[in-house]
């Protein structure tokens, strides 16, 4: 009987490159989704913060005159937008404008004249300060001895405010009234004030610690452990000096405001 040889055959099936092409496949698969889903993340992180950085800034537009009462704002504010003496009064209620800054990018700001009296000025800071681009706080440098607790106290309720805080506008204090021969210099201004608030923050401080906590959104101003000095604040900060008036008053050709214009057109 013829014995039947079945040789050895080598199996050369397509079902296991198959299943060898198909796990190859999913594994480029999976990289190539991880690849798709990281590169989603980042374009909508880039996205949300380019949305964030150019909407604040572009929504960021006013920049607030504030002061007390006869320092001389409402006259900063005529003069800044029609670049001559014009004769103003108390203002009652707030004044906005814009304002064109001196310089090539032709940039321009909504100037906010803002009330110098407590009961009006509140609330109309409170107002604006969320698109504060910037802070001009005028002071009359005539009468600073006598005003200095007032004016520090203003100051240092704009500067410890949540919202001011955390947008940082630049802070421009313009010592007005430079043409009075009695009015102190920008410099001695920046000290006494300094001494003013780091005192008012000595207070402050003491009274939000035995309320257990910040009242009002309030922040801590400068830097713990050292007196206060306004080079410790995050945003810009200038102390310039200027006349609303001009050094030859009203009937005069210099409007004495060159400084505040040079500090508006950097914004």
């Amino acid at each position: 009987m013829d014995e039947k040889i079945h040789p050895d055959v080598e199996d050369f099936s397509a079902e296991p490159l198959l299943d060898t092409f198909i796990k190859e496949i999913q594994k480029e698969e999976v990289v190539f989704l991880l690849g798709i889903c990281v590169a989603l993340v980042l374009v909508i992180l880039t996205v949300v913060f380019f949305g964030n950085f150019w909407g604040s800034s572009k929504a960021r537009n006013a920049v607030l005159l504030l002061g007390l009462c006869d320092s001389g704002k409402t006259l900063l504010f005529t003069r800044l937008l029609l670049g001559k003496f014009a004769r103003s009064q108390t203002s009652i209620t707030e004044s906005s404008a814009t304002y064109k800054s001196k310089n090539d990018r032709g940039s321009s700001w909504t100037l906010v004249d803002v009330p110098g009296h407590e009961s009006l000025r509140v609330q109309i800071v409170e107002k604006y300060k969320a698109v504060a681009r910037a802070v001009v706080f005028v002071v009359d440098s005539s009468v600073f001895q006598k005003d200095v607790r007032d004016v520090a106290e203003f100051l240092y309720s704009i500067l410890t405010d949540g919202t001011v805080a955390k947008n940082t506008p630049a802070l421009v204090v313009a010592c007005n009234k430079q043409d009075i021969s009695m009015a102190k210099s920008a410099k001695l201004i920046q000290q006494q004030l300094e001494k003013e608030m780091n005192t008012l923050r000595v207070t402050r401080s003491a009274a939000l610690s035995s309320q257990d906590g910040a009242v009002g959104g309030s922040v801590y101003l400068g830097k713990r452990g050292k007196d206060f000095e306004f080079s410790q604040l995050p945003g810009r900060v200038e102390f310039i000096e200027c006349s609303a008036r001009g050094s030859k008053g009203e009937d005069g050709d210099v409007a004495g405001i060159d400084a505040l214009e040079k500090s508006l057109a950097r914004l």
